[in-house]
């Protein structure tokens, strides 16, 4: 884990396999209820989830946090539309590199950090299919040379 990232709740693998990321940003998530309980217990799913920037903010959009099982009338939709927490010159920087074709705000991980929930949130460039065979073919050949490393170490 990078410093000063705190523990892991969620994490979008799918995302590193169908896009490039540029790069990164951690940002806060505005929640509501019972949400930050049901994040605790990892009940979050980042699988489909993208990021927008709207009217100078920021707003993270299909990221499913079930509810909670011990609430009552307190709980919430899970996919409803949720507002990122940036600074002003951060959402310039996200809304400047989106203009760009084919990138993408993609929420990477959600982890819990001093109380807080963040999302780190990676601007993405779709990949076509043959960068995805290469990048697999390019992660089995990195498999083999450790495996064979570690056998010759022995």
């Amino acid at each position: 884990m990078p410093k000063g990232e705190g523990k892991l709740v969620a994490q979008n693998k799918k995302a590193r396999h169908d896009y490039t990321i540029t790069d990164t940003m951690e940002a806060g998530i505005v929640l509501q209820g019972t949400e930050i309980k049901s994040i605790r217990n990892s009940r979050i799913n980042l699988k489909d989830g993208f990021a927008r920037i709207r009217n100078g903010e920021a707003f993270l959009y299909n990221v499913h946090i079930s509810p909670y099982e011990q609430g009552n009338i307190f709980n919430h939709d899970p996919v409803r539309t949720r507002k990122l927490l940036l600074h002003k010159k951060q959402i310039a920087r996200l809304s400047e590199e989106l203009k760009n074709t084919g990138t993408t705000l993609v929420p990477l991980k959600v982890y819990l950090k001093d109380g807080y929930a963040k999302v780190l949130i990676g601007i993405a460039k779709g990949k076509h299919q043959y960068d995805k065979r290469e990048s697999l073919k390019r992660k089995d050949v990195d498999r083999q040379i450790s495996r064979t490393l570690k056998n010759y170490s022995r």
